[in-house]
């Protein structure tokens, strides 16, 4: 089973990704990404899942046009509330956010 996050390490990371927000009362932490168009969208999530699928960490996630909203947590974490937020899920988040 992976480790949560404690609400001290959870407040910390998030200082380090301004733009993610904390979410399903800090089980899950989210961001919506705005692009040209949908092929520039799409090009966005095949990079995601190609990062996501090697660090074996899968995202929550829609596209709407030229919008994607990511939201990650992690279902070992605490599998009987659907999840919590790890060290997982910061790592991932970082790993996103420095595809742009």
């Amino acid at each position: 089973m992976v480790e949560k996050l404690s609400d001290n390490e959870r407040a910390s990371w998030l200082t380090a990704l301004p733009d993610w927000l904390l979410v399903r009362e800090g089980a899950a932490i989210e961001r919506t990404f705005e692009f040209t168009d949908f092929s520039e969208a799409f090009a966005f999530m095949t990079r995601v899942a190609i990062i996501a699928e090697k660090r074996d960490h899968h995202p929550e996630w829609s596209n709407v046009y030229n919008r994607v909203t990511i939201t990650l947590t992690t279902h070992d974490a605490a599998p009987e509330d659907g999840g919590a937020l790890s060290l997982r899920d910061v790592k991932m988040a970082k790993k996103i956010s420095a595809l742009l």
